[in-house]
């Protein structure tokens, strides 16, 4: 059950009712910076693991 356009236009007013049309854009950037935040996070997490990984493969050696 897919919904219909009305359905989301009554979600989309009510939406702009309860938020404004200044605040909608304000949580659309703090959304970004969570995003970009957390993806910064990931590739931090990746790097150590690369190099913790090469400290191994240095030490077996």
């Amino acid at each position: 059950m897919t919904p219909s356009i009305w359905q989301l236009l009554i979600v989309l007013v009510i939406v702009l009712l309860l938020f404004g049309r200044g605040k909608i854009p304000q949580l659309m950037g703090d959304m970004a910076k969570g995003i970009k935040s957390f993806k910064r996070g990931m590739n931090d997490e990746e790097k150590k693991d690369d190099k913790n990984l090469e400290n191994k493969s240095d030490e077996d050696k």
